[in-house]
């Protein structure tokens, strides 16, 4: 097993949860519709990803190759940049806070990394013959 892909995995998964809840519970009260689904995509997208470092993790112990690893470390950025980004532009959006052009780039980037996470575990798993 690689502990760091799992530990993320369990830190990032509670975390989803709580700002799922909150998310649900509080700020459906306070934040337009709009917003909101931005908001709720970024937990999505949190989830899923929570599962794939759960998944490399375990993966690890069968395929004990560095791109595990890769894989698990560009999930994480993915979590940051995309769901983090997504929150936080969610947040000034609704608070009407110009979001900078800088800002905007971070989701993409977050984007980038989740799909370079996936081809770096497909990587590992065709390595082993």
């Amino acid at each position: 097993m690689y502990r760091p892909a799992l530990l993320a995995g369990t830190i990032f998964g509670a975390i989803a949860v709580i700002l799922g809840a909150f998310g649900a519970h509080s700020l459906k009260a306070i934040m337009p519709s709009e917003q909101l689904q931005i908001f709720e995509k970024g937990v999505t997208y949190q989830y899923y990803h929570c599962f794939a470092l759960l998944i490399a993790g375990v993966l690890f112990t069968s395929f004990p190759f560095p791109q595990i690893k890769y894989a698990s470390l560009f999930f994480i950025l993915g979590i940051i940049f995309f769901s983090g980004s997504l929150y936080l532009y969610a947040y000034m959006d609704a608070k009407q806070i110009p979001v900078p052009t800088i800002g905007r780039l971070i989701t993409p980037l977050g984007g980038l990394c989740f799909i370079i996470g996936w081809v770096a575990l497909f990587l590992a798993i065709i390595k082993k013959k």
